[in-house]
């Protein structure tokens, strides 16, 4: 078995990383904390709903939106009947699963009986089981999590935004689909999804915990196959069918919320085909952000006293290999206002120039943002599985945030704010009669 191990003499951090003859990449970031974390991820999510096979390239298959999530739920459900939920309670662990995007992750976490969890993970992520009664029973169960979601004003903005900004990327869509489309998945196309995608070589698993490596290794090896499968998938990148501007700038909707929410989104369509320099944006980014929107700043502190927006303000830079983006939500009377106001600031700003303490401060506040995850087994094990999946390494992260210059970000804010990138998303309040 492929050995690797990664160190950071900075961090004083270090993991290991196998590589099993299945493909199966093993992730072991040992830590003396009080909890054990393990997730098992696959490189599928939401937006895999189109792809073809290289055996038959010109054979198109597109499946129903929300089958990746519909798959999440099910892999749960072992052909005996019982439910790996019960399993793992039994076990004394906690365990969930999550679809996003471009990923599925399968996690418990526990404070004993580590390595019979362990192997209860890989064993029901490894044994799907779908008939037609527990896919049918479990469309209502969806499709009752569909209306929670739509119900929630922060998902409804946040899922506006993307649908301004892209006109054709299936990012655009909900990751648990609509209830007409879940109606339309059968056993059929989970198998068809699972088989395509749920290959160990398109899979890694990572751990965190004061965990025995050899222990770790020897529960795995009598689940694993000696021989590695290849992944045959062919993926259309839809970004390259993106235009550089937003496809609506405004998004609105009404929904029950006592003040108007916004999610300003800033597309991006410049994405590096190599991870390294997307994580060296990414860091860029994050540093602009925090320069220009934190709480310590001249623009949060202006708006607040001025009453354009409530007091949380969240903020984001987002980049993966088809997709990227930066965003802005909070909460505010008038959320059009509350758009100019903000570029109006940076327009400012351009004239007058980015403050190189104000970089200094978003670069300490980076950093030391990236130091604190490692107090954490969830935290680490999480970042282990987003860095590498985007096909970097996470100790370097900490290089790559100390690499980036005043220069690197005063490019870069040359273009994050192109108003015809800006799709500004909306809920508003129901009208009253009186309105009406």
């Amino acid at each position: 078995m492929n050995k690797e191990i990664f160190t950071s003499p900075i961090l004083s951090e270090q993991y290991k990383k196998y590589t099993h003859p299945s493909g199966l990449e093993i992730y072991i970031f040992p830590k003396e904390l009080a909890t054990f974390y393990a997730i098992l991820g696959v490189k599928y999510g939401s937006i895999h709903s189109s792809f073809s096979i290289a055996s038959a390239p010109n054979e198109k298959i597109t499946v129903p939106d929300g089958i990746a999530h519909f798959l999440e739920h099910k892999l749960f459900t072992n052909e005996d009947g019982s439910d790996s939920f019960e399993h793992f309670s039994a076990l004394g662990a906690d365990a969930n699963a999550y679809t996003e995007f471009n990923k599925t992750a399968y996690l418990f976490s526990s404070t004993e009986n580590f390595y019979e969890s362990l192997e209860e993970l890989v064993k029901f992520v490894t044994h799907p089981y779908f008939t037609d009664e527990s896919v049918s029973s479990e469309i209502g169960i969806i499709a009752e999590e569909i209306k929670m979601y739509d119900d929630s004003p922060p998902d409804r903005c946040f899922y506006g935004m993307l649908e301004g900004m892209y006109e054709h990327h299936s990012i655009r869509r909900n990751i648990c689909g609509t209830e007409n489309t879940i109606k339309q998945i059968t056993p059929e196309l989970l198998y068809k999804c699972y088989n395509a995608f749920y290959k160990l070589c398109n899979m890694a698993l990572f751990i965190c915990g004061n965990v025995d490596e050899d222990k770790v290794l020897k529960a795995l090896e009598p689940l694993l196959p000696n021989e590695s499968s290849e992944l045959d998938v062919i993926f259309e990148n839809e970004n390259d069918r993106e235009k550089p501007t937003v496809y609506m700038p405004y998004v609105e909707s009404r929904m029950q919320v006592s003040k108007p929410i916004f999610n300003i989104g800033i597309k991006d369509v410049d994405i590096p085909e190599n991870a390294g320099k997307r994580q060296k944006k990414d860091a860029i980014y994050s540093i602009l952000n925090e320069m220009i929107f934190s709480r310590a700043g001249e623009l949060y502190s202006d708006l607040l006293e001025r009453d354009i927006i409530s007091p949380h303000l969240s903020y984001g830079y987002t980049i993966s290999p088809t997709t990227a983006y930066n965003s802005i939500a909070g909460e505010a009377s008038d959320p059009k206002l509350a758009l100019e106001e903000i570029l109006k600031y940076v327009e400012d700003l351009k004239a007058d120039g980015l403050s190189h303490s104000d970089f200094l401060r978003g670069k300490r506040v980076m950093y030391a943002e990236f130091v604190k995850s490692f107090d954490s087994s969830e935290g680490i094990a999480n970042n282990l599985l987003s860095f590498s999946f985007d096909g970097t390494e996470l100790l370097s992260y900490a290089d790559i945030i100390e690499s980036v210059t005043f220069e690197d970000v005063k490019e870069a804010f040359k273009e994050a704010f192109d108003k015809e990138k800006i799709t500004l998303s909306v809920i508003l309040p129901i009208e009253s009669k009186e309105e009406l």
